[in-house]
């Protein structure tokens, strides 16, 4: 289970998912408090 999990975390950064689910999370902060 353990190893499925690092694997899925491996690729979703090897396909640069990692950015694109922080600016995400970043733009749903933003229009909770209201800013964006």
């Amino acid at each position: 289970m353990l190893f499925l999990a690092l694997a899925s975390i491996t690729y979703g950064v090897w396909r640069g998912e990692n950015i694109e689910v922080l600016m995400k999370a970043i733009n749903l902060c933003l229009e909770c408090i209201g800013i964006g």
